[in-house]
């Protein structure tokens, strides 16, 4: 496993096609943050790749971003692990937001449950 750290994230790369990705306690993701992060996607995964969300820390995004955040035809699938209610209707919220490209997103409990998904996601395509 590779691990590489932004200034506002660590991102894990699980295999070629999936990387874990845990925002930093307290941070605002605003467009700029997603623009790197989409750059960093594209450039360390292959497509077409899926993202385990891990939600282990509180973190909140500007508008701009929520309407930018992983709008990216490479991504399959995208498992997010929450670990409290805030963190579960946050995610919720995230999905109402039209998009371009629409989610294949699962909310899990637990991370190895997450992982098992995104597995089985990434061998339909």
């Amino acid at each position: 496993m590779e691990s590489h750290k932004l200034s506002f994230a660590e991102i894990n790369i699980l295999r070629h096609d999936i990387a874990e990705v845990k925002i930093y306690e307290g941070i605002e993701m605003d467009l700029l943050m997603v623009e790197q992060y989409h750059d960093f996607l594209l450039k360390h995964l292959i497509a077409p790749f899926a993202l385990l969300i891990n939600k282990v820390n509180s973190y909140t995004y500007s508008f701009p971003a929520q309407v930018a955040l992983a709008d990216l035809e490479e991504i399959n699938a995208m498992a997010v692990v929450t670990y409290s209610n805030r963190a579960e209707v946050s995610t919720k919220y995230l999905t109402t937001i039209p998009r371009q490209q629409p989610w294949n997103l699962t909310l899990f409990s637990r991370r190895d449950k997450a992982l098992l998904w995104l597995e089985q996601e990434q061998t339909k395509v």
